[in-house]
């Protein structure tokens, strides 16, 4: 297996689909999968262990959070650096130092540029760049009274920034790149990946430049960028910038998935450049002159599955760049990793034969593949249960810490389609459609396997493993939201396969219709006439017969609420802080983006506020919660294409 995969990687335009799924085909017979119908449409998720003859899914606990508990610390007791388990959980920004620093007094280290090699050239011409991580350029984006359109106090606190550094006048020219920032040292990435199933060799950070690295009074390790910088040596024949439009949406996003509790990349500010870049919107020959903008974006890292298969992919010259990149990522993002004990006992059988086990313990990096596999995995189960759509799976932009990461063309579901992409460019085969993002995450993890094994970092079995993991996470995280959404103690896979069949036919509104499922009461005394009464505001149109299937579903849904023994107000309560009321739908940034392209920016900051708090009531707010209008199904507000 490892010779195939090496030669494979020797040969990269041959890693789609066949590639990564000889993992899956090569994992023992005792996986199964798990599946429902919906509309004759299979919604597959990935493999999941049987554990009746597996011994390592006889227990729900993550690996990772086994792993975790080995927290590498400091002699003073306190934990320096974090592993994945922590970056899992959304960074808390709750700053009890109340540290509040100027821009010039941030405390800047850039470890990815001390430890890491760089490109020996600094031009921006468009080239190969080997054996080299990243390439130092600097901001080149033109400016003309750049402004400030919007901000997030939340990251600035996480920052240690003082707010009132958003008020200084030179701040749109720091962070449209225009003034250089104190301490930065900027540089694009290198990186490749496959793009919707192929190998597109190398892409690279073409339009984002990092800043730096901040060390915040938590010892948070942050990393700042810029986005619509300028050009870089990966931008190819691109102008290395962004346009307003797409500005305010990753701006906004980025700060909704965090303020859902979903591990993301946040963004700082918006910058209006005061300039017009040329946008070809929906590559149909009729391009347009749009507001150019830059987004601040922060991370704890903005390390891709790409940034290790761009190496790997080039054979035995930069091959090695995959382990010092392991290394690197583990050093100061797993740091739980480095000094693995034997005494936690993280070994696993495979079920092949005496030479079967799986010792976690002995090879930090098998440890770190099922550390970045399980964290994927648990991220596509929380998209799942809040009707996230990224539109744009491609390696490159996949997070190895488990981060949404690169907001293109996404979408929340509004009418129930498990066949819903986003994306225009993905219509012909849906490829990242929302059913298919679980199995699209098993794919993304195969190829990442593929690499490290082809770096002899970990072997068949390990990598195998990793996505046997990948399969029981994902299906223990989703089944746990899931039935957290309808309120029940314990998974109940009929009732739930039943109502999202039932949602696909009558196109319910996802949100809408989850967050009004907590007003059923449980009592089966109820008549059946009045039994959707607590639903009729998404229940529209529907017949007869349609009527009749809710009905029966209702009344099984009550019978199990009444044998919870959980009172409607706890249950009421209970659900309503995970299923939210406020989503960012693609008609609320459109109706935001129009108003910033004539000036007016408080539909953003609007925005923002009411998206920091999805699963309050907000009463001043409900509009914000309404069905999308009619418009709102135009080309480029329900899809969009990944033009910038």
């Amino acid at each position: 297996m490892l010779s195939q995969i090496s030669a494979s990687l020797s040969h990269p335009s041959s890693l789609t689909a066949t590639t990564a799924f000889s993992f899956r085909s090569s994992l023992r017979p005792k996986l199964r999968s798990f599946s429902f119908n919906l509309q004759d449409r299979r919604f597959s998720t990935v493999v999941c262990i049987d554990g009746s003859s597996s011994p390592a899914a006889a227990s729900a606990v993550s690996v990772s959070e086994d792993l975790n508990d080995q927290t590498l610390r400091n002699n003073d007791g306190n934990n320096y650096g974090y592993g994945v388990g922590d970056n899992a959980k959304n960074i808390d920004s709750s700053n009890q130092n109340n540290v509040k620093l100027k821009l010039e007094e941030l405390k800047w280290d850039h470890s990815f540029v001390r430890e890491l090699p760089g490109d020996p050239r600094t031009d921006l011409v468009p080239r190969q760049v080997f054996r080299s991580c990243y390439t130092k350029v600097s901001p080149s984006a033109e400016v003309d009274n750049p402004q400030l359109v919007a901000w997030s106090d939340s990251v600035a606190e996480l920052l240690d920034l003082d707010p009132k550094e958003f008020e200084r006048p030179d701040f749109p020219l720091i962070f449209s790149g225009a003034s250089p920032l104190v301490g930065a040292m900027p540089y694009a990435q290198c990186y490749g990946g496959h793009q919707f199933g192929m190998w597109a060799g190398q892409l690279g950070d073409g339009r984002a430049i990092t800043l730096g690295e901040v060390l915040n009074s938590k010892s948070q390790r942050l990393e700042l960028q810029l986005k619509g910088a300028g050009r870089t040596p990966y931008s190819r024949f691109a102008d290395g910038l962004a346009v307003l439009r797409s500005s305010i949406r990753e701006f906004l996003c980025s700060e909704a998935i965090h303020s859902l509790g979903i591990p993301t990349t946040r963004a700082l500010c918006l910058v209006k450049t005061g300039k017009f870049v040329t946008r070809d919107m929906f590559y149909d020959g009729n391009p347009k002159d749009e507001p150019g903008a830059i987004v601040c974006r922060v991370a704890q890292s903005f390390l891709r599955f790409g940034s290790y298969q761009l190496h790997a992919s080039r054979g035995k010259d930069d091959i090695g760049l995959v382990r010092t990149l392991a290394d690197y990522a583990i050093r100061h993002h797993f740091p739980h990793l480095e000094n693995l004990s034997k005494s936690y006992s993280l070994s696993f059988s495979t079920g092949e034969g005496d030479d079967s086990v799986v010792d976690l313990t002995s090879n930090k990096y098998a440890a770190w593949a099922v550390e970045v596999a399980e964290h994927t995995a648990s991220l596509i189960a929380n998209w799942q249960g809040v009707g996230f759509t990224h539109g744009v799976l491609n390696t490159d932009n996949m997070s190895v810490l488990g981060l949404t990461i690169d907001y293109g063309p996404f979408g929340f579901l509004d009418a129930f389609d498990p066949s819903y992409t986003p994306n225009t460019t993905d219509l012909p085969g849906r490829r990242y459609c929302f059913a298919n993002q679980p199995d699209i995450g098993l794919w993304n993890i195969a190829q990442f396997a593929t690499t490290i094994s082809a770096a002899q970092l970990i072997n068949d079995k390990e990598a195998n493993y990793a996505m046997e993991r990948y399969g029981t996470k994902f299906m223990d995280e989703y089944q746990a939201i899931m039935t957290k959404k309808i309120g029940l103690p314990k998974y109940n896979k009929q009732l739930i396969s039943e109502l999202l069949k039932n949602m696909a036919v009558d196109k319910v509104d996802y949100t809408n219709f989850f967050r009004l499922l907590s007003n059923i009461k449980a009592d089966p005394t109820i008549p059946e006439d009045e039994l959707l009464i607590p639903l009729k505001a998404v229940l529209l149109d529907i017949g007869k017969e349609r009527k009749d299937a809710w009905t029966s579903w209702v009344k099984s849904y009550t019978q199990e609420l009444s044998a919870s023994g959980i009172s409607d107000e706890e249950r009421k309560t209970a659900m309503n802080s995970v299923n939210p009321k406020y989503i960012l739908r693609n008609y609320l940034c459109q109706s935001a983006i129009d108003a910033a392209e004539q000036g007016d920016f408080e539909g953003v900051r609007r925005l923002l506020k009411v998206m920091a708090r999805p699963y309050d009531e907000q009463p001043e707010m409900e509009k914000y919660a309404c069905l999308p209008p009619a418009w709102a199904s135009r080309p480029g507000v329900c899809m969009l294409s990944c033009s910038s």
